[in-house]
């Protein structure tokens, strides 16, 4: 009996290509007040989503975090202080948080 019987051989096609590397995806969360009138907002950045998964993302966190918010500039933002919060919510999906 011959002991490679059990292995097989495969092929690889060139003209397919490469499996590109998986990077998790980013998230830089942080507090600001200046220039809100003395308001606090959670500010979400870095976030490489298209505008309609930015949205649905937003919504989620708003819900998560019982506020209101909105998206600016391509990031995100929450009323009040909810990083650690948000932090949570986002590495349970997979975001790389800082």
């Amino acid at each position: 009996m011959d002991h490679h019987s059990n292995s097989r051989l495969v092929y690889s096609d060139p003209a397919q290509k490469q499996p590109s590397v998986v990077r998790p995806k980013r998230a830089l969360v942080r507090l600001e007040r200046k220039g809100r009138s003395g308001k606090t907002v959670t500010v979400i950045e870095r976030l490489a989503l298209s505008d309609e998964t930015l949205k649905k993302l937003l919504q989620e966190l708003q819900r998560a975090c019982g506020t209101g918010g909105t998206v600016k500039e391509h990031h995100l933002e929450l009323q009040g202080d909810f990083c650690n919060r948000a932090r949570e919510f986002l590495k349970k999906r997979g975001f790389a948080v800082s």
